[in-house]
Parts: C-alpha cells; structure tokens; sequence
C-alpha cells in the first residue's frame, strides 16, 4: 500500500463545474437518445479522464493523468507531512475566518496518518482569497479501499 498526493488551486466557479467532476456513466446513453445527451456524454468521457479538476469522488484521482501526482509516499506519515506542508504554504492566502493554529493542524495531520493506515483517502478543501479554492487529496493504492478496481497512475513504490 502506497498514496499519492494531489493538488489543485484555482477559481471557485471552475471547481463548481460539477459535471466535469464526475465519471462518465460506464455505458453511453442507448441508441435514439437526444443528441445533446449523447453529445453531453461524449464531452465527459473524453474531458474527466484528464481534466486537472478534482474529481467529487476522491478515488477517482487514480485515473487523472500521472502528471497530476505530486508526490508518492510509502508510509502514511510521509504523505501526512507534505498535506500539512501544503496547509501552511498556502495558509497565508486562507480567508481570515479559518484559523490557522499550529494545535489544530496537529490534530489534522494525526487523522490523517490514521485514516491513511487504514487504507482511506483524505481530501481538504480551503477557501482561499476570493474567488479561488484550494484542493488536496492524499489516496491510497494497491488497491484503494473505495475503488479496488481503478489501477494506480504509478504502478508500485520500490520497497
């Protein structure tokens, strides 16, 4: 078992762009649909697949492009450490109500160390200064808990 770490910053109104967020349906819509359901699906079986966006389903990010992996780490307190690195790179752009406590980033990191030891993913999300919203997930291959059938993006870590 390994996890990827992903990361994405960017306008509030693309991460609400719902429907590039999601899978396609596993089986397109039956012959004599309307043709802009057909379009529609066309669209999204060829965008979700390598859109940067964050998937709505955090498992999901193991069939974005290996490009979008920004560090693999055998050991959930490897992968916790550069979650929190992030939390407190982008901190400073956070919007003034979330609180920026050193206690409290401590006890986020140990969740997820948790979370990850038990083959979960995690996934934050932040408000930045608006209008912009910052993505983080941590997911756990070989095989991920939720999704046991998406392959991971890197193959395996050497040991």
């Amino acid at each position: 078992m390994h996890h990827h770490g992903y990361l994405w910053a960017g306008p509030k109104q693309r991460f609400d762009q719902e429907a590039l967020r999601r899978p396609p349906y596993p089986e397109p819509p039956p012959p004599g649909s309307r043709p802009e359901l057909v379009q529609r699906y066309r669209e999204v079986a060829a965008e979700f697949p390598t859109s940067e966006l964050p998937p709505l389903e955090t498992a999901f990010w193991l069939v974005k492009p290996r490009s979008l992996v920004r560090g693999s780490w055998g050991e959930p307190k490897e992968a916790a450490l550069w979650l929190g690195e992030r939390v407190e790179e982008f901190a400073p752009r956070f919007l003034p109500e979330v609180r920026r406590d050193a206690v409290q980033l401590g006890l986020l990191l140990n969740s997820v160390v948790e979370t990850l030891s038990s083959g979960g993913d995690v996934a934050l999300g932040f408000y930045l200064e608006r209008p912009s919203y910052l993505a983080l997930a941590l997911v756990t291959c070989s095989p991920n808990r939720a999704r046991p059938e998406l392959a991971c993006p890197v193959g395996e870590l050497p040991t």
